[in-house]
């Protein structure tokens, strides 16, 4: 099992608070070696920023922790004001591209549980469109979020890292990433970011600001 810098969430905390920030998004490697996943580490983080800075937003991208109830219900105790965790793919390239410890169905459980434990965060989910998906799974894949409760949503392009990743299938044109926004936002989705460059922490700020808005003044 690998360290654990237990001071890290005071010092970000404290990064984010002289950096004067006013929306952060914690992300971290797996940490499948520790217990909880590294869901400790997160919850702890996100209660420091919030002690610090009362006014900062806070987003965080979790793994699935397996699964873990306990380990999930520890990050949504913390009261971030977004779970994002990401399906990454369609259901049938799941297997190929993914990890394959990661699960299609695994994760819509765990934005699942989320909302069944707190219905008042925020949950936000992002696809990579260009692997080989059809416009079809695509949508099929926005449904499933849907059905699990999921409000925020990042397509974007895939672009190979390395030679020893998968290759790019398609280039989406940028048309198509607009006409799959306005698909997802017909499915219920209360903010959409979709074009080739976004990423899921993409305007993360704005995209945020914009449903919340919606939802007090009932947009």
């Amino acid at each position: 099992m690998g360290r654990v810098d237990t001071s890290e969430p005071e010092r970000v905390a404290m990064a984010v608070s002289e950096l004067n920030l006013n929306y952060v998004v914690l992300t971290s490697v797996c940490r499948d070696d520790l217990r909880d996943g590294g869901a400790g580490i997160f919850a702890e983080t996100v209660r420091a920023i919030k002690r610090t800075s009362p006014n900062v937003r806070v987003e965080v991208l979790i793994p699935d922790f397996r699964g873990d109830k306990d380990a999930i219900s520890m990050v949504v105790d913390s009261k971030p004001d977004v779970i994002g965790h990401n399906l990454e793919t369609v259901k049938r390239l799941t297997p190929i591209i993914r990890d394959r410890r990661a699960s299609y169905d695994l994760s819509l459980s765990v934005l699942k549980t989320v909302k069944e434990l707190d219905s008042s965060i925020y949950t936000k989910s992002s696809l990579m469109l260009g692997l080989g998906e059809t416009e079809q799974e695509i949508v099929e894949a926005m449904l499933d979020l849907r059905s699990v409760g999921v409000d925020i949503l990042t397509l974007g392009q895939y672009l190979r890292p390395t030679r020893r990743h998968m290759p790019v299938v398609e280039y989406v044109h940028p048309e198509t990433f607009e006409r799959l926004k306005n698909v997802a936002l017909s499915l219920g989705f209360k903010g959409v970011a979709s074009a080739p460059l976004v990423r899921s922490s993409y305007m993360a700020a704005e995209l945020f600001q914009s449903i919340s808005r919606d939802d007090v003044f009932g947009g």
